[in-house]
């Protein structure tokens, strides 16, 4: 080896890459505590706030303790959160009648939320998952093998009314049902929650995922199954132009941010929205993302900070402006 060659090269890539100014002054993502939303498990009753197994630092909370946990978040600069509730298994039946009670546990939660912290924002999931005995988010039809779209819509309306008297700032539709932005903005329009804003599930893949957060929220319970099968209705994770088509309806039908669920297996769905939209674009890194993560780090297997940290600059630089993460307190705390 001779140390005295040398190439003769216009074009060193290296030189922006020398120290950590200069690679701060051309840092092209930057990931900020504004980007990011925490989804929060709320759990009835009076009892203690329940670890969930499958999701490390994730806990089913009690109100008192929601309230801590969103004054805790705010402190340290998250200014959103997404709250999904684990419904008793006794008020759940096939037809989620609960999701409609006026007195539910998402709407005593978000009047609770508001009421402490008005300047919170505050997200609602409307889906029937939650509430319906077989694990599905949507009414089935008289054999029990067919999600019913139209039907399953209007209750989805009704809900999203609920919520926006409620005084949440953005009701989520996750159900994937055909029609239902349009039809929700419509019925919150038509109440006076002109100012309710919509952030669509636009491309929501029937993803294996999913698997912790039906374990949180109870659904899986309810189905009897962790392999609920969706894929009726949730999108097909081989089909690109199908998720495309789905953020191009929604827009239209009036959504206000599009969203990109799972995220990280689905950066190139997020870079194709990115180039074909000027909305704003969420991702939700879910539960299985998150619990890989922490499964890998327990094992000493992955640098868990480290890790964490590149795969939502990795979201970020995808194009997304918004992630839902369970690692946002964690990331806040950080920065």
């Amino acid at each position: 080896m001779n140390p005295h060659f040398e190439l003769h090269l216009p074009r060193r890539p290296r030189r922006l890459r020398r120290s950590p100014a200069i690679r701060n002054l051309v840092e092209e993502t930057t990931l900020t505590v504004n980007d990011l939303v925490a989804p929060l498990f709320v759990k009835d009753g009076f009892g203690p706030s329940e670890s969930i197994a499958s999701m490390p630092d994730q806990f089913r909370l009690n109100m008192d303790d929601l309230l801590r946990e969103c004054e805790a978040l705010l402190t340290l600069g998250v200014e959103a959160v997404g709250l999904f509730p684990q419904v008793d298994p006794g008020l759940k039946n096939s037809k989620a009648t609960e999701a409609t009670n006026e007195d539910n546990l998402v709407l005593r939660s978000v009047r609770l939320v508001k009421e402490t912290f008005p300047d919170l924002v505050v997200i609602t999931d409307v889906a029937l998952d939650p509430y319906t005995d077989h694990g599905h988010d949507g009414v089935l039809d008289e054999s029990g093998r067919e999600v019913l779209n139209d039907p399953t819509v209007g209750i989805l309306c009704q809900m999203a009314k609920q919520q926006a008297e409620a005084g949440v700032d953005f009701v989520a539709p996750s159900d994937m049902m055909d029609g239902r932005i349009g039809a929700i903005r419509d019925a919150l329009d038509d109440a006076g929650h002109t100012h309710t804003s919509i952030l669509a599930y636009s491309a929501k893949f029937a993803s294996a995922y999913y698997g912790p957060f039906r374990e949180a929220i109870g659904s899986a319970q309810a189905a009897g199954t962790h392999l609920l099968d969706k894929r009726t209705y949730q999108l097909n994770p081989a089909n690109r132009r199908e998720a495309s088509l789905e953020n191009q309806l929604d827009a239209a039908e009036g959504a206000d941010i599009l969203m990109v669920k799972p995220a990280g297996p689905y950066l190139d769905i997020i870079r194709d929205l990115r180039n074909n939209t000027e909305l704003p674009i969420a991702a939700y890194q879910v539960s299985g993302e998150y619990s890989q993560i922490q499964a890998a780090a327990k094992l000493s297997w992955l640098d868990l900070e480290k890790c964490r940290d590149e795969s939502l600059l990795s979201i970020k630089r995808a194009g997304a402006d918004i992630i839902l993460t369970y690692f946002a307190k964690a990331v806040a705390a950080s920065l």
